[in-house]
């Protein structure tokens, strides 16, 4: 086999002492603290150690039978979390469990933060849950927004792991917490589960410059795991790009964690973008194997073109028609879930053919 090469040369320098002091308090700025200035000082030297330390995952233990390397210590928070994709799984695939929909609202607005106002992704997303309710399946509504409102709601950006190589990038996701960097509270070790828990997935987003909302964009990243990602870090070692490199160089299986699923989406807007945005959505989770709801399923409509934003409610208000056809994707959807669950297979994708 060829020679295994990492490139290297674009890390920045270590924080110096001072730098990392000044990060540190920036948090505490607020008056309030000022009476603790000296135990504030005490945890900023812990931290400094931790970061020089490298200690990303303070609390391991043995990752046991089932792995390649039983001995190699793992993250008790990232076990924890696989813990609970299995049994999401095991769910999922009880034919007598209720049907489960995961409502998406992709939006970064509403009136708990600066906007003040709820945002028209959360109304459309309100009526794919009553009808889903309605239909007899269950609605999970994940309301991205929250990040935007929320104390400590995060989702940290991808890391780009698979660039170096697929095996590189654990399911789920291994690079956070990293109690290290003070990259802790990651969100998305709840939203895997509830991605693996649904047996149909409805996005509802707005469209932000020709594009899906950041909020939403995060957790499309890092759902790249969902897609080829390697559910076992011991065969890594953690993050060694080397045996990463070797191992896809072997032969990778590239396994769909997500496949099988429903989907449909609902892309609104008030100038263009539209159309791009919900092309973009259905490829990236055509991409990853699961399976579309059908035409009536994937939609994209402009609410109030060209018109002022003030009143932008109210124009939703005036188109029934447009609230039709959401509640319609939320149909198609949970049709699409039960002729899934009866085992009618869906269509094979096109065949990726060489010019």
């Amino acid at each position: 086999m060829a020679s295994i090469t990492v490139r290297k040369g674009q890390a920045p320098p270590e924080l110096t002492r001072e730098q990392f002091g000044e990060r540190f308090r920036q948090r505490f700025d607020d008056p309030a603290y000022d009476g603790e200035r000296e135990s504030i000082a005490r945890l900023e030297q812990i931290a400094w150690q931790a970061m020089k330390e490298g200690r990303k995952a303070p609390r391991t233990r043995a990752a046991g039978a089932g792995f390649a390397d039983p001995g190699y210590a793992l993250s008790l928070e990232w076990l924890h979390t696989r813990a609970r994709l299995q049994e999401a799984q095991r769910r999922w695939q009880d034919r007598s469990a209720p049907a489960r929909v995961l409502l998406i609202c992709g939006s970064a607005r509403n009136d708990g933060t600066c906007p003040g106002e709820i945002s028209k992704s959360w109304r459309l997303a309100r009526l794919c849950s009553d009808i889903v309710t309605g239909l007899g399946a269950e609605a999970d509504l994940l309301d991205l927004s929250l990040l935007s409102s929320e104390y400590g709601r995060k989702i940290y950006p991808c890391k780009g792991c698979v660039a170096t190589a697929m095996p590189l990038c654990h399911w789920p996701c291994s690079c956070y917490p990293n109690h290290a960097l003070d990259q802790v509270g990651d969100w998305m070790a709840e939203i895997y589960e509830r991605w693996v828990a649904a047996h149909g997935v409805i996005i509802v987003a707005p469209t932000y410059w020709y594009q899906s909302p950041s909020a939403l964009k995060l957790m499309i990243d890092r759902l790249v795991c969902a897609d080829g990602g390697n559910p076992d870090p011991t065969t890594t070692h953690g993050k060694k790009p080397e045996e990463a490199k070797r191992l896809e160089q072997q032969g990778w299986g590239y396994p769909k964690h997500l496949a099988g699923r429903a989907y449909g989406l609902v892309v609104h807007g008030d100038v263009g973008g539209m159309e791009s945005q919900r092309r973009n959505l259905a490829d990236w989770l055509d991409w990853m194997g699961l399976v579309d709801a059908g035409s009536a399923a994937r939609i994209e409509r402009s609410i109030g073109y060209y018109e002022p934003y003030y009143d932008s409610h109210a124009a939703l208000d005036r188109d029934p028609a447009l609230q039709d056809e959401v509640r319609n994707v939320a149909r198609a959807v949970v049709a699409a879930i039960a002729d899934l669950r009866a085992g009618l297979q869906p269509p094979r994708p096109e065949p990726v053919r060489q010019k």
